[in-house]
């Protein structure tokens, strides 16, 4: 068999994204054995000879071939240059090899709209996911999560629709970040509508990418298999939002079946919304609240989110012998320097000594021959200094 030159493989490869669906298997088993411009060659032959497509029945493969006879490559490339794209092939510098991780599920190409080296974006992304129908927190949280990702130089990815994906790209695009869309569409069709000028914000800062041709619409199938490239794109996919049955639980479930991270925002245990992201993280799935806690696990060694901790009040910083003599006093009412030392089980010398170093730090003061607590105004939700 004669070796194809690069331009027939392009042509043949961008007239095979009108011919396969989207991770279809079969078809990427044949074009791994035979190559697009040969598998091509044998979905157009209507002379019936040569070797025959075999592992799908005669329907399927009459369908097949109804599409190759049909299919228009030269046109569909001058398209997408028309608006300003590219067509992506696996060998390509551009190619982003982890895609190669799908196996035969993996894209016959990308079309590609926007300036950025897809390849050289995809090394350091991140996937933000979920509910389409999300609650205020979701969409805060989802954007709040693609600007701080953004901000520390890390590509945010999502799939353009409404809900958390788009708050997530516009988060990223608030802090004048990077962010990439992966359609489920043309790259040439801006779906949904209401985020046409989202989506063209994105190809102007940004990348927006899908497999399917030019005017290609999108379909309930065609958003869950786009998932798979998401998961596959990214280091990690962060899901923000999403019931029992979602598509982004399946971008999930494919980042874990791919050894990429999995990390979930927690959310409201009565929430339906949050329900399916609970179930995630009961399993193999991390939590995060923050992009630090992001970055933490998908980044390099050294990017280490800040130690969480709670306020540091005065009293923390006292030493133990210190504070086991200021917990000896009483809550109200003066104590003799012998009754204290008896209280905090020390000497009296050490228990006045102790009780001295408390005055000059403002916690006690003397009362005739005794002491006790600096009195404080009491505030909301605090408790007073040597009570219980």
């Amino acid at each position: 068999m004669p070796q194809a030159g690069p331009d027939q493989e392009r042509r043949a490869r961008a007239a095979l994204t009108r011919v396969l669906e989207p991770g279809d298997e079969r078809g990427g088993r044949w074009l791994r054995e035979f190559g697009a411009v040969e598998l091509m060659r044998r979905l157009t032959r209507t002379d019936g000879q040569g070797p025959p497509l075999t592992g799908v029945t005669a329907p399927r493969l009459t369908g097949y071939r109804l599409r190759a006879a049909t299919a228009d490559p030269d046109g569909d490339l001058a398209a997408v240059d028309a608006v300003g794209g590219r067509f992506v092939c696996p060998g390509d510098r551009e190619w982003p090899s982890q895609l190669d991780d799908l196996g035969d599920a993996r894209p016959v190409g990308l079309w590609v709209r926007g300036i950025p080296d897809l390849r050289l974006w995809a090394l350091r992304s991140v996937a933000v996911v979920g509910a389409r129908a999300c609650t205020p927190y979701g969409a805060h949280m989802a954007a709040t999560l693609g600007a701080g990702l953004a901000e520390r130089g890390w590509v945010v990815v999502s799939g353009a629709a409404f809900g958390v994906d788009g708050a997530a790209h516009r988060g990223a695009l608030g802090a004048g970040g990077a962010t990439l869309a992966v359609l489920a569409c043309g790259v040439d069709v801006a779906y949904p509508r209401g985020h046409a000028e989202l989506i063209g914000r994105i190809v102007g800062q940004g990348l927006v990418i899908g497999e399917l041709a030019p005017t290609e619409h999108p379909t309930r199938s065609r958003f869950i298999l786009r998932n798979r490239v998401i998961a596959a794109l990214t280091r990690g996919t962060v899901v923000v939002e999403a019931e029992y049955r979602s598509g982004s639980l399946v971008t999930a479930r494919n980042a874990q079946r791919l050894g990429r991270f999995t990390m979930g925002v927690p959310g409201p245990a009565t929430s339906g919304l949050s329900a399916g992201v609970h179930e995630l993280l009961r399993g193999e799935g991390v939590l995060v609240t923050d992009a630090c806690e992001v970055v933490e696990l998908v980044g390099e060694i050294g990017d280490l989110a800040p130690v969480r901790r709670g306020r540091v009040l005065p009293r923390d910083l006292l030493g133990a012998a210190s504070a086991r003599v200021l917990d000896a006093l009483p809550r109200k009412g003066a104590m003799a320097g012998r009754d204290v030392a008896r209280a905090a089980g020390t000497s009296t010398d050490e228990a006045l000594g102790r009780l001295y170093e408390l005055h000059s730090l403002g916690f006690v003061e003397r009362q005739g021959d005794g002491w006790r607590l600096t009195p404080v105004p009491p505030r909301d939700g605090d408790v007073r200094r040597g009570g219980t």
